[in-house]
C-alpha cells in the first residue's frame, strides 16, 4: 500500500517501493485557479531533487513543477497534458508524473501539510 507525503512546495508523493508518483495538491490547484496548460517531463528524464521539471499555466498565473525526489521519470500522465482542467476537477487522483527515485528527501506528513496550509 503506498503512503501520501507533501511538499513545501505543495505536491503530493505517494510511494510504492521505488516509484514515487507526483502531482500537485488540491490547495496548489485551487490557489493556481482554472489550469489551461501543463508541460511535464519525458519518460527517461533524469531528474534532481528540487530542480524545475515542468510548467502549470492557469488562467491566473504560470508557475513552475519541480521535483521532489531524485530519479528517472517512468511515466507521464498524457491525459492531463491533454486535459489541464481535469487537475481541478480532482488534483487529488490527476498524477502527474511517476518516477524511479534513487533517493528519497524527507517530506511532510499529511498533518504537517495542513499545518503549512492553514490560513
Amino acid at each position: 500500500m503506498s503512503e501520501r507525503h507533501f511538499t513545501k512546495d505543495h505536491e503530493w508523493v505517494e510511494v510504492d517501493g521505488d516509484i514515487a508518483t507526483v502531482g500537485i495538491t488540491a490547495y496548489a490547484a485551487d490557489k493556481l485557479g482554472d489550469v489551461v496548460y501543463v508541460e511535464l517531463p519525458k519518460p527517461g528524464a533524469a531528474l534532481a531533487a528540487g530542480s524545475v521539471v515542468g510548467e502549470i499555466e492557469s488562467t491566473k498565473s504560470v508557475g513552475e513543477l519541480f521535483a521532489p525526489v531524485e530519479g528517472e521519470v517512468v511515466e507521464a500522465n498524457q491525459a492531463v497534458v491533454d486535459d489541464p482542467a481535469s487537475i481541478n476537477a480532482d488534483a487529488d487522483a490527476a498524477w502527474l508524473i511517476k518516477v524511479r527515485f534513487t533517493s528519497l528527501p524527507e517530506l511532510l506528513s499529511a498533518e504537517q501539510y495542513a499545518e503549512l496550509t492553514a490560513e
